[in-house]
């Protein structure tokens, strides 16, 4: 393996492959030098001299500015490097957009098609808990559905959306809780739907059921603990109503074109945008390729970046609908007097990224190189085929959920820290390193490290092999351990 990578010819730094030790002469690119402190793996060292005041170049683009002098083989992080973030920006629209270059190779995966004309990749029961009051209750009906049903019969698997609201919400927030809900509700993967609410909660059933529209009855299934007798024994006769209606589901070949993927990064490290990211980065421009689409979402992480994604805008209105998402999360931050570069986190740091920019520059690297055809708000569902850019903060859980609620069937994750969460769609957890990868195989799903040793495309293609068969029905990580989980974002006022 080589010792140093330099990203892209306009960089100042390069980055560690491995440790490095202090004195250790080192070579890149035709450059000669020597390693003046220990160098971390993962981390940045300086290529040129670069005086106070300077911008550090990565990924061929300012990453912050040197705060005092560093100098050819200095380790380049925190200590002597900052951030050029600061506030809301303006932005003109310049366009630079560049054409696929993957043929459509006509490729399927085995899903289930639903009574609306969309494709789901799993058969799950989904129980959506209007409130987080009957959390508890929900817990114990699906206890006693898998005691008479331990193999689950025609579902994949059987999921409670737990959350800890639908009360006491006001405004946005009361919106945002039941947004996503509705979205849960009508997602492809699921089945069949117990929804389940007390009867005293804001967001009460009757006004719910309203607002799903057309929906499957036989798919669809609405519980008040509040108006029966024994709550347990009418959910689970619900759930009977939906294991009948859901046992001659079938898989069937549907076009790759019919896959909706979500890209989220977390835990990330200086690996990240070199293997990992740029690997989602080639799957996302393959999908779109085959008529399939992306969402790219965590606003806050594209701060520094954006530019590259508005560059991509199709058209005038995507563009100024991107300066709207960059400019309105700024704000939100700002109104709570928080600054808008307050990340990257401890996590990030240890694993050699330095500031924001550094870090989104290397996030955005998941979004490939397709134009962006469309900026989705929070709770909304995909419009458009291609890539699309999704209102929702950088926080895993959080944002993995509003991926998943978009209609995402799947989301990839990638991490060079790694983490053993997954939201409530199948979530493929992606290594950035082969460290991580052979520690924690029961939580990772993929090895993104092998991009340092192997070319791109070798890999891509055992990439698409193995997500096609996830989409057919192969589980990942996070459904083999049990892990299915929903985070809703909260803003507001809590009653």
């Amino acid at each position: 393996m080589k010792s140093l990578m330099k990203l892209n010819p306009r960089d100042s730094v390069a980055v560690a492959l491995r440790p490095i030790q202090a004195g250790e002469p080192l070579e890149v690119d035709g450059v000669k030098l020597e390693a003046l402190q220990e160098i971390p793996q993962g981390h940045k060292i300086a290529l040129t001299a670069i005086p106070p005041g300077d911008m550090v170049i990565k990924y061929g683009y300012p990453i912050g500015h040197a705060v005092s002098a560093i100098a050819p083989g200095d380790w380049v992080h925190t200590h002597n490097l900052r951030t050029n973030l600061d506030g809301e920006e303006e932005y003109e629209y310049q366009p630079d957009l560049h054409p696929i270059s993957y043929p459509n190779r006509g490729l399927t995966f085995e899903g289930y098609r639903r009574a609306n004309g969309k494709a789901g990749i799993r058969n799950d029961l989904y129980i959506v808990p209007t409130v987080g009051c009957v959390n508890g209750v929900a817990e114990l009906i699906l206890q006693e559905f898998k005691a008479v049903h331990p193999d689950l019969g025609p579902f994949d698997n059987v999921t409670i959306l737990k959350h800890p609201y639908g009360c006491s919400q006001l405004g946005d927030d009361h919106r945002q809780t039941r947004s996503i809900l509705l979205d849960a509700v009508h997602h492809p993967n699921a089945g069949g739907v117990l929804v389940f609410g007390l009867g005293c909660e804001n967001n009460i059933v009757t006004e719910f059921r309203e607002l799903l529209g057309d929906y499957d009855e036989s798919r669809v299934k609405f519980l008040v603990a509040q108006e029966v007798g024994d709550e347990v024994e009418a959910g689970m006769a619900l759930l009977e109503e939906l294991y009948e209606a859901a046992s001659l589901d079938k898989r069937e070949p549907i076009p790759l074109s019919e896959l909706n993927v979500g890209l989220k990064c977390g835990g990330s490290d200086g690996f990240s945008g070199i293997t990992a990211n740029p690997l989602l980065g080639a799957f996302s421009d393959f999908l779109i390729s085959q008529g399939g689409s992306t969402i790219l979402t965590e606003v806050p992480e594209m701060f520094g970046a954006e530019r590259m994604l508005m560059a991509r805008a199709e058209s005038r209105e995507v563009f100024e609908s991107i300066t709207s998402l960059i400019n309105d999360f700024k704000q939100y931050f700002m109104s709570y007097g928080e600054p808008v570069y307050e990340n990257p986190s401890p996590g990030n740091k240890a694993g050699g990224i330095s500031t924001l920019e550094d870090k989104s520059l290397g996030c955005t690297q998941k979004a490939g190189t397709a134009p962006v055809v469309d900026v989705l708000q929070y709770g909304e569902k995909l419009r458009k085929k291609g890539l699309s850019l999704l209102q929702a903060p950088g926080n895993d859980l959080v944002a993995s959920s509003a991926l998943a609620a978009a209609d995402c069937q799947l989301v990839l994750f990638t991490t060079g820290r790694g983490t053993p969460f997954g939201s409530f769609v199948p979530t493929v957890k992606i290594a950035t390193n082969h460290d991580l990868y052979n520690k924690k195989k029961h939580w990772m799903d993929f090895n993104a490290g092998s991009l340092l040793d192997r070319p791109m495309q070798e890999v891509l293609e055992e990439f698409i092999a193995y997500l096609i068969q996830v989409a057919s029905g192969q589980q990942t990580r996070n459904e083999q351990n049990d892990v299915r989980e929903l985070a809703i974002f909260k803003t507001g006022v809590t009653l």
